[in-house]
């Protein structure tokens, strides 16, 4: 059976979609330590994750389109990089593209409580904020109205436990969570904490607010902010939906 011989253009793409994909995957693997540990300003290092996205999907293409005509068979070459090409560019890509679609389903805020009117108020946390691009201060109305259109869930929590079992069942799920808990005052009803992204490094902070309700139950509110980034992407709401369901089924 005959056999027909790579094309050279085939053989060359292969490569170029490997060499391309090995480039995507480590501007997206060094992105998050260079903004963590280096410093690297938010808005540039999230420029070239996005690029990097870009990159591997032209690996990609690149690598669909090279795989037949450099399949394994008489004098035809560049199979294994087109495969690599592919296995590589769609390994780079996996984490941005969750990254993009998250970007564009989450609405431009980075502040978000359960109480939009009297939003608990940072005291500790304010101050490790110094400096931080986000100020302290709640945003108002605008990101409330933004608020209640994408999260309508995010609402009171509402537990038919004493204040003093909620503090304790909210600082115990605080603490399950990975949050670094840098106030509790009981006696005011408020728990305060940050919570610090693995990759990325970036830096959310934490107000939980508990107060009677009724005659024998508790509210508490939760307020989440993060202190760069005009969008937090949808991590808050995932904060505290997540809070609110460990602090529900807890017993």
């Amino acid at each position: 059976m005959f056999h027909r011989p790579t094309n050279p253009a085939s053989h060359r793409l292969a490569r170029l979609s490997f060499f391309l994909a090995l480039l995507s995957a480590l501007i997206v693997a060094a992105c998050g330590p260079a903004h963590r540990y280096l410093g690297i300003d938010l808005d540039l290092v999230l420029a070239a994750y996005r690029y990097g996205f870009y990159l591997a999907a032209a690996a990609i293409a690149l690598a669909l389109a090279t795989l037949v005509p450099t399949r394994p068979g008489d004098r035809r070459r560049g199979f294994v990089a087109a495969l690599l090409g592919l296995l590589i560019g769609l390994a780079a890509a996996w984490a941005p593209a969750g990254w993009l679609l998250d970007a564009r389903a989450a609405p431009r805020i980075n502040d978000l409580s359960t109480d939009t009117a009297e939003p608990p108020a940072m005291v500790v946390t304010q101050q490790m904020r110094r400096g931080a691009p986000n100020p302290a201060a709640y945003p108002g109305n605008g990101v409330a109205a933004q608020q209640r259109a994408a999260y309508p869930d995010i609402v009171p929590i509402m537990l038919n436990v004493t204040p003093a079992e909620a503090f304790q069942r909210a600082d115990e799920v605080a603490m399950s969570m990975g949050w670094d808990v840098v106030a509790r005052a009981p006696n005011e009803g408020r728990l305060e904490a940050v919570d610090t992204s693995d990759w990325f490094g970036m830096t959310d902070d934490i107000v939980v607010r508990i107060r009677p309700e009724g005659t024998s139950g508790t509210r508490i509110d939760i307020r989440s902010k993060s202190r760069v980034g005009e969008s937090d992407f949808g991590e808050n709401a995932r904060r505290i939906r997540t809070f609110r369901d460990r602090l529900r089924t807890m017993h």
